[in-house]
């Protein structure tokens, strides 16, 4: 339990120093924010903003994570957690530095970012998949049973990887909604793993050094709200939103709980749900009646709101009690 406090303590200590050293670098190499010109109007103002900025997060999780986990597992789930959000990280770390010196808001195109996002999930779902300890198998929630899904775990999991990491990054909308609404989720994932590591004693060092890293993560990006919280001083770019993704599902991955996150990770699910739905009808209007019609008046919901008129503070505050009221839910169902 004190290794998960002081993992808290140390992230957060490292992203408090470690911000104001990379904002200024960021702004003095010009790394600043393109905003997409079909995006809200009231997001012309942030033009120039630094991004980049999950690097400021990313650094302290991962040092404190590796920090204070225990020595006899960090081959173990740990390094699969981190493999996934170092991987996904240097892709969206890619994009982004496109992006900066193009001086575009669209970096790699989507298929030059799918293709190595599917690579790096095989290798993940391969490696989970013949690591004896995670295997094939997913628990359903509220069921308290699991789900063998053979050989068909890898493409599933797949699916599960390259989905939750492009949801996190689309998620990343508006000033302090990725960083406060997975703060919630790497907090309720810490309990879980917590939870059964103290009920798996042949894997508990695995189990803990994932309740270690999910506490590293809480406390860097508790810290990180500080530059990114409303009005944003730095943004955290893709770097920052597809380390996230790649944390978290990694997290789910190992501890089988890959199901749990469309309840866990509620906003990202609800940001790709609204994007594919408007995507998908504007296309079939289009085709119907020669008009492409829209069912949000942007995509995904969180702008939706925005043009709504509701303050963007607001949303933000909304996005995170419904976060935290359906992580506590999903407590529930884990422990049922």
């Amino acid at each position: 339990m004190q290794r998960l406090i002081w993992a808290i303590i140390a992230a957060f200590a490292m992203t408090f120093v470690f911000g104001p050293i990379v904002i200024p670098w960021l702004k003095k190499l010009k790394f600043g924010q393109t905003i997409y010109d079909l995006g809200p109007e009231s997001h012309k103002k942030k033009q120039g903003t630094p991004t980049m900025g999950g690097i400021i997060f990313a650094v302290p999780a991962l040092i404190a994570g590796i920090a204070f986990s225990y020595g006899d597992a960090r081959f173990g789930y740990l390094l699969m957690i981190a493999a996934s959000a170092l991987g996904f990280g240097a892709i969206g770390f890619v994009d982004d530095f496109i992006k900066v010196k193009l001086k575009r808001s669209l970096g790699l195109t989507p298929k030059q970012k799918l293709i190595p996002q599917i690579v790096l999930s095989i290798a993940l779902a391969v490696w989970a998949y013949l690591t004896p300890s995670i295997g094939s198998a997913l628990t359903i929630p509220f069921l308290n049973v699991e789900w063998n899904l053979g050989v068909f775990y890898i493409p599933v999991m797949v699916f599960v990887l390259v989905g939750t990491v492009n949801s996190a990054n689309l998620l990343d909308g508006l000033d302090g909604l990725l960083a406060g609404c997975s703060m919630i989720d790497f907090i309720t994932m810490m309990l879980i793993s917590l939870t059964m590591a103290l009920a798996d004693g042949a894997n508990s060092s695995n189990l803990l050094n994932t309740a270690i890293f999910a506490a590293a993560m809480t406390g860097a990006l508790m810290c990180f709200l500080r530059f990114n919280g409303y009005p944003a001083r730095v943004f955290m770019g893709d770097v920052g939103s597809f380390f996230i993704g790649g944390a978290l599902v990694g997290m789910a991955m190992v501890t089988r709980l890959s199901l749990l996150l469309p309840i866990i990770a509620v906003a990202m699910f609800v940001s790709s749900l609204s994007d594919i739905i408007q995507v998908g009808y504007f296309k079939y209007t289009r085709k119907k009646y020669g008009e492409g019609r829209r069912v949000f008046k942007m995509a995904p919901l969180h702008h939706h709101f925005e043009l709504s008129g509701v303050p963007e503070t607001r949303v933000v505050t909304m996005y995170y009690l419904v976060t935290a009221a359906l992580c506590l839910i999903s407590m529930l169902g884990f422990m049922a």
